[in-house]
């Protein structure tokens, strides 16, 4: 039995602060070490941040890279362990995302990646290069820098693996586990037990499942230890890296870490015998039988031994049943993180929320909310360094720290009821009960006069005065009586965060939350610059469906029970005079639902469907209740205000990603923002289409009636009763 204690992390790495980086580098190697450990696998990227983007094409960032390696090898930091660290490489012209293996205050080798990461919020090959050649290590010359203080001058460089006495162990970097053809499957055949795999993983919902599998599957059938490392956390994008480092043997998954924390530093280890990989592999007839022809890869010797032997004082770690999050506490718990990194990060002492009782801005509120109880959590913990964030953010003084989220949300959280005479009680009501359920400082604020100031400037400017439609106004003047009113919150809303630290001799300035879901960005259901527009928006990625459910679930499990009738509540923008025969509804404004939205969103962004794939696959979806043309309309309906709205895209407050179809213009979803709406092409496609469906049902019907008339005759009964269905279902 050989016995091998491995440990890998999560990170929560901020790009571009190197000395934060490196001293969370440090503290997980000694923490890996104290442990046993005998490997320590670190995140993708680790020393400069996944997400530096275009920082990586500047020279500076990679010099700083290899001062701070430098800084790592100079120390005892990786005595008697193996190292895998992430940073980039330059390599003569080019650019590589690499794992720097080092061992014993050496460089043994650096492993670029081969298969990067260009889809998604993914733009790898705009930083790097692709390392192409499989077939050979190339000696590559340290810079002089490093090479003086470290007395080496030159190390291994490419695909390929390390042998040490008592195993094999080789790096597979992130995107190369989910390739066609990914390179542990020829590692294994040569010999690989180890396999490490350093990931920059984002956050997005029921995405986990997707990412366990791909790598539990690579020890399925061809057997071996598996270690995966993740970044944990806001790195300063709208990414949130969800973590769950893991280790796994065998198809069984022995170390699994957090999804969702406040920690910066988790160390996931499991001892693991080697043994139990070798006897796998021997048992596997085609393992063999492929293995006895494999194409070599290269390696390098090392003469140490990483294992230990049979001993009662360690046994091997046992599978574990593996912890997934339901969507609901995804939606609770991702934001909340990505919350306290930015808040922490920022500068800021708090957070504005524009509250108006509705289903949006009450998620936010319950998101935030969640985020005091986490840190109320991890300070009861022991977490001194959440302890340090809370103390300095909520200005606490005298050696006193926070010990209720409640009391805590009242230091750090505002809440504003914007109300006008189109606002309704019920709404002002929820709001105010669910502010004092979160402990949130809460503000009633009424518009009306702001608005009425405006109006008469208007009127004294061009001699008119808007109605709304319900008072016999056009659309035009209608639309724009609601946009004044949803402009005015969020020029009120900058001004309150703002100025409100100061009214109560706080330091520093509060960040505004902006609260849209990715339905209505993706319809343009929004103002250009009203409450929409904020600093930041933990759930403009989530779909309107998921928000409900999660409002069910928080109304139980966070505590805030008046979440429940906000949720059952109609949504409404109360932006039009309510009347006893009228009462505006965000579905009906839209002339679409919330789960047809959902619907179209998978089909445009997931699928990848323009209007006439999107009108053929919802004839299949929608057939059996609607008719051709009825998918037509309801499809171009769609199209027209997607394509009128998209301008609204390039102002999209930055928002946490979580959904797989968001319409954020930024880097997810590149598209134009000047549409011809009438798509004439497209739209005339679909004509053409529709009145083929309809020549062939009215074809069908014929068909049938014939049929019909024969059985009556005296035949053919069976005929008539399979014809007598769904006149559609021949389409």
């Amino acid at each position: 039995m050989r016995l091998l204690k491995v440990a890998t992390c999560n990170l929560n790495q901020w790009a571009m602060d190197f000395d934060c980086n490196l001293k969370q580098i440090k503290e997980s190697i000694a923490m890996a070490k104290q442990a046993g450990a005998a490997i320590r696998l670190g995140p993708e990227l680790e020393v400069t941040g996944y997400g530096c983007e275009d920082h990586f094409l500047e020279l500076d960032t990679v010099s700083h890279a290899w001062e701070c390696l430098k800084d790592i090898l100079l120390g005892d930091w990786t005595d008697g362990i193996l190292c895998s660290i992430g940073m980039p490489v330059i390599k003569g012209s080019e650019r590589y995302n690499c794992q720097v293996l080092c061992f014993n205050r050496k460089i043994i080798m650096i492993r670029p990646k081969m298969w990067l990461a260009n889809d998604g919020n993914y733009r790898e090959l705009r930083w790097f290069t692709a390392w192409k050649q499989k077939d050979q290590l190339v000696d590559f010359q340290l810079p002089v820098e490093i090479s003086e203080h470290i007395s080496q001058k030159s190390a291994p460089f490419g695909y390929g693996f390390i042998q040490f006495l008592d195993t094999a162990v080789a790096a597979e970097v992130c995107e190369e586990l989910f390739s066609p053809v990914p390179p542990h499957a020829d590692l294994a055949l040569n010999g690989v037990e180890v396999f490490m795999n350093a990931s920059g993983s984002h956050h997005q919902l029921r995405k986990l499942d997707l990412r366990l599998r791909a790598i539990i599957g690579a020890t399925h059938t061809r057997g071996g230890v598996y270690m995966y490392s993740n970044q944990q956390g806001c790195d300063g994008s709208r990414l949130y890296y969800d973590g769950c480092s893991c280790i796994v043997v065998n198809d069984d998954v022995v170390a699994q870490g957090s999804q969702f924390s406040l920690k910066d530093i988790e160390i996931v280890v499991a001892q693991v015998d080697l043994d139990a990989v070798a006897s796998l592999r021997g048992s596997i007839s085609s393992f063999q039988e492929q293995a006895s022809r494999k194409t070599i890869v290269p390696s390098v010797a090392v003469p140490y031994k990483l294992s230990e032997s049979f001993n009662l004082k360690t046994c091997p770690s046992s599978p574990l049943e593996i912890k997934y999050h339901c969507p609901e506490e995804e939606i609770a718990f991702g934001p909340s993180c990505w919350l306290w990194d930015y808040l922490r990060r920022s500068g800021a002492s708090g957070f504005l929320l524009p509250l108006s009782g509705g289903a949006d801005s009450s998620s936010v509120a319950a998101i935030v909310g969640c985020m005091c109880q986490l840190v109320i959590k991890e300070i009861a913990n022991g977490d001194e360094k959440v302890k340090a964030d809370a103390i300095r953010i909520g200005n606490y003084t005298d050696g006193q720290f926070p010990i209720d989220s409640r009391e805590f949300a009242k230091r750090i959280f505002y809440t504003v009821f914007m109300g006008s005479e189109n606002s309704s009680e019920a709404t002002k009501s929820r709001a105010k009960v669910l502010a004092d359920e979160i402990g949130s400082w809460h503000l009633d604020v009424s518009i009306d006069g702001v608005v009425s100031a405006l109006l008469s400037l208007f009127q004294t400017l061009t001699g008119k005065r808007p109605r709304y439609k319900v008072d016999g106004g056009s659309n035009i003047e209608n639309l724009g009586l609601q946009n004044i009113q949803a402009r005015i919150r969020m020029v009120l809303a900058f001004m309150l965060a703002s100025l409100l630290p100061w009214v109560h001799n706080k330091p520093g300035f509060y960040l505004v939350l902006g609260s849209s879901n990715v339905d209505e960005a993706l319809r343009g259901y929004l103002t250009k610059y009203d409450c929409s527009s904020a600093d930041i928006n933990p759930i403009g990625s989530i779909s309107k469906q998921d928000l409900r459910s999660f409002l069910r679930w928080a109304a139980t499990h966070l505590g805030y029970s008046s979440l429940a009738d906000i949720e059952a509540a109609p949504p409404t923008a109360e932006l039009e005079p309510i009347r006893t025969n009228y009462s505006q509804l965000d579905e009906v404004d839209m002339g679409m639902t919330y789960e047809e939205l959902s619907v179209y969103g998978r089909l445009r962004k997931i699928f990848r469907c323009g209007p006439v794939s999107m009108f053929k696959n919802l004839c299949y979806r929608w057939g059996a209740r609607l008719t051709p043309l009825e998918v037509a309309d309801k499809v171009k309906h769609f199209f027209k205000y997607y394509s009128i709205n998209r301008h609204k895209m390039t102002v999209l407050t930055p928002s946490y990603h979580a959904e797989s179809y968001s319409p954020e213009d930024n880097r997810f979803d590149l598209r134009q923002f000047l549409y011809n709406a009438r798509w004439p092409y497209q739209f005339r496609k679909i004509d053409e289409l529709v009145q083929e469906l309809d020549g062939n049902k009215v074809a069908i019907e014929e068909d049938h009636e014939k049929l019909g008339a024969i059985s009556h005759g005296g035949g053919g009964m069976g005929v008539a009763a399979a014809g007598s269905g769904n006149p559609n279902v021949g389409i």
